[in-house]
Formats: structure tokens, sequence, C-alpha cells
């Protein structure tokens, strides 16, 4: 299967957030998101496991009881239902990786 970034939509979150959905089938799904300066990616939770590889910018993470700044290149692994979020420092992307698929997001 091949998917052609132009082919795909960018859907507006709003507060300075936009996400794109790359790729999803039987029980993986990559999401590119991406942020201005200062937009939040509040704290939140879900049964999903999740990567995020910081594709550009700079952001401050919260995973469980840690923060840390991260910066293009690092990757961060969210575990099942940890709480997590981000403040963007410099604008940005970054790319997610869930599995199962987030049917939420296919279905907004």
């Amino acid at each position: 299967m091949f998917i052609f970034h132009k082919d795909t939509q960018l859907d507006d979150l709003g507060n300075g957030v936009t996400r794109r959905i790359l790729a999803h089938d039987g029980k993986m799904m990559a999401v590119e998101v991406n942020f201005d300066v200062g937009a939040v990616g509040p704290l939140h939770n879900h049964p999903h496991e999740q990567l995020t590889y910081v594709l550009s910018g700079k952001f401050e993470f919260t995973i469980g009881d840690e923060k840390h700044v991260v910066s293009k290149g690092d990757t961060l692994y969210k575990q099942p239902n940890i709480v997590h979020g981000c403040v963007c420092l410099e604008a940005g992307t970054l790319l997610d990786t869930f599995t199962p698929v987030r049917e939420d997001f296919l279905k907004a």
C-alpha cells in the first residue's frame, strides 16, 4: 500500500494544531501532527500504545510524572493509559504511531 502526502487530508484541530492521518490498516496508525509556537497538546490518556518521533521543532513533554524538553530526532514511548501532553516551544511536527488504530480519529 502506498499513501501519498498530497492525497491525505489536513485537519485543523484549532489553537495552532493540525493533524494529518497518514496511514492505517490492521493494528497500526501513523499520524502527522503540526504545532505552532505555544500550541498545547493537553494532558490526556488513551488505551493505545504510542510512539512519537520529533520531526522538527522543540516541545516540552509530560509523560506520567516525567517532564522533558525534546527536539528533532528524539522519540517518546507512551504506554497505554499513561497521562501525557506537550507544549510547543518552537514550531514543529510530530510523527505519532499508534496501536491499535485510533478509531476516534477516523470518526472525527
